[in-house]
């Protein structure tokens, strides 16, 4: 199982009358709640994170590991989407993954706040869940996010 995962908007709530607070490795304190979902979502599917956000290729893998760890995510398979060399947009991107996975990766879910990816094609935009940018992943996305886990490792091969 994997969660494609977003950071702004998810795991930081967006903002503007704020700066997100920074810690030591240069990177935003995550949201309390969203840390306790993204946790419970981890604990209940043993799901793996691919990290699509525009940050993803600031840091190393091992660097993100100690990101989310310092953060209390601890997670056993963690990667990222390629290096954006071609300037697609996030449903390009996750487009672009899906046909390359088609058939290796029946599990996934996507969990993010950019509302372009309502227009994914059905079969990849009913693993989606929205978040509002403001509030960022909350209990019950979390539980919706689980739900597209569970319902996707029941589909035949």
């Amino acid at each position: 199982m994997l969660i494609l995962l977003d950071i702004d908007g998810v795991m930081v709530p967006a903002n503007s009358w704020r700066s997100p607070e920074i810690i030591d490795d240069g990177f935003p304190v995550f949201d309390r709640r969203a840390v306790l979902a993204l946790g419970k979502i981890i604990l209940e599917t043993k799901a793996g994170i691919l990290l699509t956000t525009s940050h993803k290729s600031r840091y190393s893998i091992d660097q993100w590991r100690d990101i989310f760890k310092t953060r209390g995510i601890l997670v056993r398979e963690f990667d990222r989407l390629g290096d954006n060399i071609t300037g697609l947009n996030r449903r390009e991107e996750i487009l672009a993954w899906y046909k390359a996975t088609m058939g290796f990766q029946k599990d996934f879910v996507i969990i993010d706040d950019d509302k372009s990816l309502n227009t994914l094609p059905k079969d990849i935009k009913d693993r989606f869940v929205l978040t509002s940018g403001s509030v960022g992943l909350t209990d019950e996305l979390a539980d919706q996010a689980i739900s597209v886990l569970k319902a996707g490792a029941l589909r035949p091969e």
